[in-house]
Formats: C-alpha cells, sequence, structure tokens
C-alpha cells in the first residue's frame, strides 16, 4: 500500500507544480478575452499604463495568444539617440500598430493616436531637454509620414532616413549654442527644420 501513497503524492506534486507555472508563466493563465475586452485591455496597455509599466507588463506578455507583444524597437534607427532611451517608446508604438491591425481597427485616427501617444512617450523620457525633444520630433515625423506604409517603427524610421537627421540635429545643437541672440536661434532652428521637412515643436531658449 505504502508504493501508491507515493505515485500519488508525486502526482499532488506534479498538478501543484503545473498550477504554479500557470500563474507565473508570461501569457499562460489568462483567459480568453471577448472582443470587447480584447480592445478595452489594448487600450489600457496602450494610452492608461505609464510607459514603464507597459514595459513590466509587456516582459509577463498576458494573453499571448490574443495580443501581439513582438517589436523591432527603433532598429534601424538608434534606440538611444543621442543618449536619450526611446527603446520603451518604439516598443509601445508597435505594440499599438500590431493590435490595431489585428483587431481590424488601424484607422488614420487611431495612427494619429497611436503616433500621438508616441511622441508623449519619447517626450516623458527627454524631461523637457530641448536636444532630445527635438530628436522626438524627428522620430514622430518619420511615423506620421511613412507609418501607414511600414510594417514597423524601425521601418518607417529608417525609410525616413532619421538617424541622418538626428545627427544633423546635433550638429545644430552645437551652433545654437554659439548664438548670441534668439532671432539667431530661431533662424538656425528655422534652417534645420526647412532642410529635413521637420518641425521641431520646442524653439531653443538662448539664455545669455
Amino acid at each position: 500500500m505504502r508504493f501508491p501513497a507515493r505515485r500519488i503524492g508525486r502526482s499532488a506534486i506534479a498538478v501543484a507544480a503545473a498550477a504554479l507555472i500557470s500563474l507565473t508563466g508570461a501569457g499562460v493563465a489568462n483567459a480568453a478575452l471577448t472582443p470587447e475586452e480584447l480592445r478595452r485591455v489594448t487600450d489600457q496597455y496602450l494610452y492608461d499604463y505609464s510607459l514603464s509599466r507597459f514595459i513590466s507588463t509587456r516582459d509577463a506578455a498576458p494573453n499571448a495568444d490574443q495580443l501581439d507583444w513582438s517589436s523591432d524597437s527603433c532598429s534601424w534607427s538608434p534606440d538611444q539617440p543621442l543618449g536619450f532611451d526611446f527603446d520603451p517608446s518604439c516598443k509601445r508604438h508597435d505594440f499599438g500598430y500590431r493590435n490595431y491591425k489585428l483587431q481590424s481597427r488601424f484607422t488614420e485616427a487611431a495612427r494619429l493616436s497611436i503616433d500621438d501617444n508616441f511622441r508623449d512617450d519619447m517626450y516623458g523620457e527627454c524631461g523637457g531637454n530641448w536636444l532630445c525633444n527635438g530628436a522626438a520630433d524627428l522620430y514622430y515625423t518619420a511615423v506620421r509620414q511613412f507609418g501607414a506604409s511600414s510594417a514597423t517603427t524601425a521601418e518607417a524610421l529608417e525609410r525616413d532616413g532619421t538617424e541622418r537627421k538626428v545627427e544633423e540635429l546635433a550638429a545644430t545643437a552645437e551652433d545654437l549654442e554659439r548664438a548670441d541672440t534668439q532671432a539667431e536661434a530661431d533662424a538656425l532652428v528655422a534652417e534645420f527644420e526647412r532642410e529635413n521637412d521637420v518641425e521641431i515643436a520646442r524653439e531653443y531658449p538662448v539664455t545669455g
């Protein structure tokens, strides 16, 4: 009678272990969402969660059989242009595009909202730094121009030549450091915008 008891004990352990894995494994224990719930959860992750909370959720990948958590990040353009970390922003932007397409609601209005959220995420990383905000504007312009016809955020950035534009922005920032007046600084920013077909949302502040 002792052997069956051992077999029962081992079975109980196996069941408990399987339950623990299902609770801790990425996307395994989640019940299937209805289409309405899926849309609601997608919007919550995309718009309501802080960026850091979104990344933590992405690491757990809940409902991985219904949500596309994949991303090429910023890929062909730097994930950290000029040292600023846009990688989480690119990942959330990919999440928005890919899941809205899966849910058949990738309209131009929806794309604009996702792109605007992408810009806001990057601005949040910038913390008011003008050069970082300028790089964010370049990334935003790329997805506005090429996002509709590109498979990923990275592809839109590559097609726009964003990496080169960021390097030119850094050179412009060095010129701005030597500007004596606001008018001179404004002229430098305007020249950069004209040559790169982009709008830098925030003026460069001359403090001298």
